[in-house]
């Protein structure tokens, strides 16, 4: 349990720490009215939360961990790629979506990588560190793994 709290802390920290962020440069440098802050906002929020997915699955860095499972994927991603379309396409002034500039776009995707970088950064802060347990440790918790790995066949009758 210390150990998901421990990872909550930090990377609820980091998420609300961009959230300031995406506020502030919305509102304080680009000057935006509610619907483009609205737009901002939900590109912002959905980009980081579907992409954090691939990041948080695994303690190795995403280019190094295993392919995520093609519904994974594709379900993710094709998720992401409606959630833009929605916003930015033909039909997003009937949610209440406006038309963004290139710049603030731009800068909406800077946010977004710089989240994911500091996300994989603070993973590592999170999660424990990775032991490796001994034999007399798995020998403890899984008996007939313990068997296995000796070469001695497993008494499953008990």
């Amino acid at each position: 349990m210390a150990d998901i709290l421990r990872f909550t802390f930090v990377v609820g920290s980091i998420s609300s720490l961009f959230d300031i962020a995406t506020f502030t440069i919305l509102l304080k440098v680009f000057h935006t009215d509610a619907a483009a802050f609205q737009t901002g906002w939900f590109l912002e929020s959905i980009a980081t939360q579907i992409l954090v997915i691939f990041l948080i699955c695994s303690r190795r860095p995403p280019w190094r961990a295993s392919r995520p499972h093609r519904i994974l994927a594709l379900g993710s991603l094709g998720a992401l790629a409606s959630g833009i379309f929605l916003a930015l396409g033909p039909f997003g002034t009937l949610f209440g979506f406006a038309d963004l500039p290139p710049v603030l776009l731009g800068a909406i995707a800077l946010i977004t990588i710089s989240y994911l970088a500091m996300a994989e950064a603070g993973k590592h802060l999170a999660l424990p560190a990775a032991a490796q347990p001994n034999r007399a440790t798995l020998a403890r918790q899984h008996p007939a793994s313990d068997a296995a790995l000796n070469g001695r066949p497993t008494d499953t009758t008990h």
